[in-house]
């Protein structure tokens, strides 16, 4: 893939990442091939910023851990209400780490 697509894709979808794991992605994308480069333009990322939403309005439920795909933990939410509202708070500091973290799996998936 060529430099100038990286740095186009990386300046587009770099709040989806954790910062740390940026020169780790643009060192990957710039050794995969071009059929995996098209992939690219299909994962649906997950934003952080409406995964903290979701935590603080609703994350006793278990919506922002089913949003960002974390099924199990979304269920185990919804049947503890939250562990009684602990976890529910725990959430808001930690939904956008997980929320980045699941997009990155998503992305080394396809590269």
């Amino acid at each position: 893939m060529e430099q100038q697509k990286v740095d186009m894709f990386i300046m587009m979808n770099n709040k989806n990442f954790p910062e740390s794991q940026i020169p780790f992605i643009r060192e990957r994308l710039l050794a995969c091939d071009e059929s995996r480069s098209n992939m690219l333009h299909t994962i649906q990322y997950k934003d952080p910023t409406i995964a903290l939403l979701l935590s603080l309005f609703c994350g006793g439920f278990g919506i922002d851990r089913f949003y960002i795909g974390d099924t199990g933990l979304g269920i185990g939410k919804l049947i503890t209400c939250g562990g009684l509202g602990i976890w529910a708070i725990i959430d808001w500091f930690l939904i956008i780490g997980a929320t980045r973290d699941k997009n990155l799996e998503r992305l080394m998936a396809v590269i």
